[in-house]
């Protein structure tokens, strides 16, 4: 179970290295777990890209089952009272806020509970809501479509933005080449509503669960992605209203709080609040 959460997690952030730190684990223990499952499967799991890995059509099935696993077995803990421990808070947040937001909120968390445990979660936009709603998470920060009236608390409104390397050229007429998360996405939805709106064809060139990966494609110059402008690497820019690329939506940000939070969880909901406010909040 531990080298499947690995894997989960070090898909999610992109990186085995950001994997090990989230899971208070060295990076060698976690490439012996890796080495572990290659060796079960009896197929190579990930291959070496630059100086990190990528998942193998064989890691890629792995990883998916990896999810529905992981997922059902936190959920038969938390049914038989193993994941109760008023000690441990769990927290979801967007890929786009672990550079910054994450890190802010546990140092200013464990200052004040400097012995309590604290799982952060990456996942699917939608899937961190239903697990706030089911009680597995005690709070997480999700987006909403502008004006759905979604649940949890407004922080702020971010517009969405069309995105590119610095060094991409546009191949002429052809269609739209996009770098889009998996289904279900709500960047990936307003993309794709307001190229069909504008008649404008487009091409899947992409598609990922995993932000750094979104990078990697845009590096390789392989098409354009939409996301806020919040955590964008600095060789990435902005191309709104250039190409042809119609106008796109803006999207809430929002802090959603379990109802079975512990005292603590509360206290965490409270700093990750005041950090996202600081950090996210246009100014």
């Amino acid at each position: 179970m531990d080298s499947l959460r690995a894997i989960v997690v070090g898909a999610d952030l992109g990186s085995f290295s950001r994997a090990a730190v989230q899971l208070g684990r060295s990076q060698s223990a976690i490439s012996m777990q890796l080495k572990k499952l290659e060796e079960q499967a009896g197929a190579q799991l990930f291959a070496r890209k630059g100086r990190g890995l990528v998942p193998t059509a064989a890691g890629e099935a792995l990883i998916a089952y990896a999810r529905k696993i992981v997922d059902l077995n936190d959920e038969a803990a938390l049914a038989l009272g193993a994941a109760t421990n008023t000690g441990v808070v769990r927290l979801g947040l967007p890929q786009d806020f672990f550079e910054d937001v994450m890190p802010a909120t546990l140092t200013a968390f464990s200052s004040q509970h400097p012995t309590a445990q604290v799982d952060i979660r990456a996942g699917q936009n939608h899937k961190l809501a239903e697990e706030v709603a089911a009680g597995r998470l005690d709070g997480a920060i999700v987006y909403f479509d502008e004006g759905s009236g979604g649940e949890g608390e407004l922080l702020c409104t971010l517009p969405m933005r069309w995105l590119v390397h610095e060094s991409f050229k546009p191949a002429g007429a052809k269609p739209v080449p996009l770098v889009m998360f998996d289904h279900p996405c709500l960047f990936r939805k307003a993309a794709l509503s307001a190229l069909d709106r504008a008649r404008l064809p487009w091409r899947a060139a992409v598609t990922t669960p995993s932000l750094s990966y979104v990078w990697a494609a845009l590096r390789s110059k392989l098409g354009i992605a939409v996301r806020t402008a919040h955590g964008v690497p600095e060789d990435m820019v902005c191309v709104d209203g250039r190409f042809g690329l119609p106008d796109l939506p803006p999207i809430e940000i929002r802090l959603l709080t379990s109802q079975t939070a512990s005292s603590s969880a509360e206290d965490m909901c409270g700093i990750l609040r005041g950090e996202a406010n600081r950090l996210i909040a246009p100014t």
